[in-house]
């Protein structure tokens, strides 16, 4: 399947996971004697999986072997990263990516971009974000003017951006080649109770007695004697703390108690149960200690949080300890220990009586999946489509609903599989590795046709999977996809529908359900935020954060996820559709670069004879291209600096008719787009609009009112970029004063390169 055979042109396909093994076989690729060093070009998919560039314990991390032994070392190598979501919450996630494509050195881009540092670009960049993430509402245009022009040069040169609404506007002809988009239908949502005789506790009851838990299980600091608590709080002086640790710990079990609720009862009565076992075996041990029949060494315990990623990295910070029985109040935490297992007994005792056949949640999915198997839709080509794909955060909810949906499948004649990141795979259909299943699920995606050790006549039509696969997988065969369970992070949903709504699909529409907690969102989310508020509270204390926006932030943040969660009861999204996001596009100009180019090839000789002052007529379109003028001016005396100006030494200003800058000149990408959408597809001005303005202007003699929008685009240049160089002041230690002869003032000199006139619809002169 190699395409680039002819041109003999080699290269190795591994995942990930093959950076941190040291032997074994990939395909007919011996990792014990790959020669790592050896590649001139590294194409790295999903690449937001490098956001952290982790240390490794005895041997290297992932991102320390690809940086070290393959990047850095041997021949020179490119890297070229792919993903769709490069930022998580914090710009370090890109700095980290960014470093590998810069062999690691921060001053790679002095030269070639002119940023002088990765480190120190990005961090003040998301200083500014963080100030502008608290503002209600986001609004990205202010953003966007804020930041510096090395940081937008920075992405303008490192990155491509192809957004679907970019890809749909921009290159219409090859979307219509690869067969388009399906249509999205709205989402389905489901309000699912947990037990079909209502003997089970509402959502918001049960989180009224998880938050009374102590989990004194994971915090034995808190019993530690007074005389030897300098024995197991030697970091007191800094921020971090084994007892903050501890207390971070708590909160992060009390959370995943909700979440695995929300997942399924099976799940919960799970986790529920490990936890009482727990605590079982260590009040056996105090007990014993006391009686003098165990050891007094106690080694601190991990809560079992499962498969869940946004908990996994988490706990990185800090580490286990040792403690001596013998410095612990053993009394007091034995009797908290007690009451804490008793009251979990007691909710998990009415957990685990919800049995398969009263699961209401489980008997809904078997109702969406029958109907969808006996009443199938039909794609573009005529074909019966019966697939379905169930997503679910936790790899024993997947197993639990793959024992249960079996016999349905069975009985409905169809073949069901179960894919999951521990493992865990089972199938009807073909053997039970994770790519057999998802070949024989969407074998058109997965060209099954080209693989003759396949059977080619049967398929999987319903799959059951984790959050393992809900990246990097084409899974369009499929038109209908279910999220048992909502993932709090609105991303990761959107994740998991771009497993099927993709490009040359060949379903006329796709279909979305969501599972929901509790039909009352609203309470639903208050709920969600004060449990994640107490959770950051502590990470702050635990991380050792010192930056007073932090908590204002944060409740920023989940204000806003919440909106996108709301959103998404009624619409999917895309990830640049959500109302006050920044995008990597938002800093990218390679598409005007293109345009630019192939209209200088085309209209080389009328350019070189164009005169300055040169002028265009369009009329203005909606509320973003109001009547003004969009000037293009050009500071005399300077070459080139980046470090205010992103595309120094030009200007863009769009100057509205009341003088009111819409645009100011760190806005170069915005009026670009305004510039594009009134001019592309208007080869000239028609004559009436020639008429409108002659009119208007008494045959160019009067020019006041374009005069004085001019001198307000002037006035908006020196004003943004004295703010700019100012703010520029308190970067960090590298920040410089411009140059004399690069700064913006009274006296500085401009020629006007070209100017657009939006003039208002003629009916509205009238």
């Amino acid at each position: 399947m190699n395409p680039f055979l002819k041109d003999r042109f080699a290269y190795s396909v591994l995942s990930h996971t093959d950076l941190s093994r040291e032997s074994g076989m990939v395909a007919d690729i011996n990792l014990q004697t790959i020669n790592w060093d050896n590649y001139d070009l590294v194409v790295i998919d999903e690449s937001h999986n490098f956001r952290n560039n982790s240390k490794g314990k005895g041997k290297k991390s992932r991102y320390e072997h690809l940086l070290e032994e393959i990047i850095k070392a041997g021949v020179p190598t490119k890297v070229l990263l792919l993903s769709a979501t490069p930022v998580n919450n914090d710009l370090s996630d890109l700095r980290n990516q960014l470093m590998l494509i810069s062999g690691g050195l921060d001053n790679s881009f002095a030269q070639t971009l002119g940023v002088g540092s990765l480190k120190t670009t990005l961090a003040v960049a998301q200083r500014e974000f963080n100030t502008w993430a608290i503002k209600e509402p986001r609004q990205s245009e202010q953003l966007l003017e804020r930041l510096s022009a090395g940081f937008f040069a920075l992405l303008d040169g490192l990155t491509l951006a192809r957004s679907r609404k970019h890809i749909k506007d921009y290159y219409p002809e090859t979307v219509e080649q690869l067969g388009g988009f399906p249509i999205r239908l709205k989402p389905i949502a489901v309000f699912s109770a947990v037990d079909t005789k209502n003997f089970f506790p509402k959502y918001e009851a049960i989180n009224e007695q998880i938050s009374q838990y102590k989990l004194a299980l994971f915090s034995p600091s808190s019993y530690v004697l007074a005389e030897h608590v300098e024995n197991y709080d030697q970091d007191a002086v800094k921020k971090f703390s084994q007892a903050n640790r501890e207390r971070y710990l708590i909160g992060m079990m009390k959370v995943n108690f909700l979440k695995r609720l929300e997942s399924s009862v099976h799940s919960f009565a799970i986790t529920l149960e490990r936890t009482c076992n727990k605590m079982s075996v260590l009040i056996k041990k105090l007990t014993d200690f006391q009686s003098q029949q165990s050891t007094t060494e106690f080694e601190s315990i991990e809560p079992d949080m499962g498969e869940d990623d946004d908990f996994q990295e988490e706990f990185l910070v800090g580490k286990r300890i040792q403690y001596d029985l013998r410095h612990l109040n053993v009394t007091k935490w034995l009797e908290d220990l007690r009451a804490d297992e008793q009251q979990i007994r007691d909710i998990f005792d009415t957990a685990k009586a919800i049995t398969p056949a009263r699961d209401a949640k489980l008997a809904d999915l078997k109702a969406l999946i029958e109907s969808k198997i006996t009443a199938p839709s039909t794609n573009k080509l005529g074909e019966v489509n019966r697939k379905v794909l169930v997503f679910t955060a936790f790899s024993d909810t997947a197993t639990y609903l793959y024992q249960n949906l079996e016999p349905i499948a069975k009985s409905l004649g169809v073949h069901i599989a179960l894919v999951t990141g521990s493992g865990g795979n089972a199938t009807t259909f073909g053997k039970a590795d994770h790519n057999t299943i998802l070949t024989n699920f969407a074998p058109k995606a997965k060209q099954r046709n080209l693989l003759k050790n396949f059977v080619q006549d049967i398929e999987i039509d319903i799959l059951i999977a984790t959050d393992c696969i809900s990246e990097g997988q084409n899974l369009q065969d499929c038109d209908y996809l279910i999220n048992f369970d909502i993932h709090w992070n609105p991303v990761r949903l959107i994740q998991r529908f771009g497993r099927i709504d993709r490009i040359g699909s060949q379903n006329q529409s796709i279909q979305m359900v969501n599972f929901w907690a509790t039909p009352d969102l609203n309470a639903y989310l208050n709920l969600k935020n004060r449990v994640e508020s107490r959770m950051a509270l502590v990470d702050i204390t635990a991380t050792a954060q010192d930056n007073p926006l932090s908590m204002e932030q944060i409740r920023a943040d989940l204000s806003y996820r919440d909106q996108q969660l709301l959103r998404m009861k009624d619409e999917v999204l895309d990830l640049e559709d959500i109302e006050g996001g920044v995008s990597l596009a938002d800093f990218s100009l390679d598409d005007f670069r293109m345009d630019l180019s192939n209209f200088s090839n085309q209209n080389k000789a009328a350019l070189e004879n164009a005169p300055l002052d040169i002028f265009g007529l369009v009329t203005e379109e909606g509320n973003t291209a109001k009547h003004g003028i969009v000037f293009c001016l050009r500071q005399l005396g300077v070459v080139g600096s980046t470090d205010l100006n992103p595309l120094s030494p030009y200007f863009l200003v769009y100057v509205r008719s009341n003088g009111e800058v819409r645009f100011a000149y760190a806005q170069a990408k915005q009026t670009l787009e305004l510039y594009r959408a009134l001019c592309a597809d208007k080869p000239q001005a028609t004559q009436t609009l020639h008429d409108q303005f002659d009119t208007l202007t008494q045959n160019l003699e009067n020019l006041s009112q374009e005069t004085t929008l001019l001198q307000a685009a002037l006035e908006s240049i020196r004003s943004s970029f004295k703010k700019r160089a100012n703010q520029s002041l308190f970067t960090g230690r590298g920040a410089v004063i411009p140059k004399k002869e690069e700064q913006v003032t009274e006296e500085t000199q401009f020629e006007l390169i070209t100017w657009l006139a939006i003039l208002e619809q003629p009916e509205a002169n009238n």
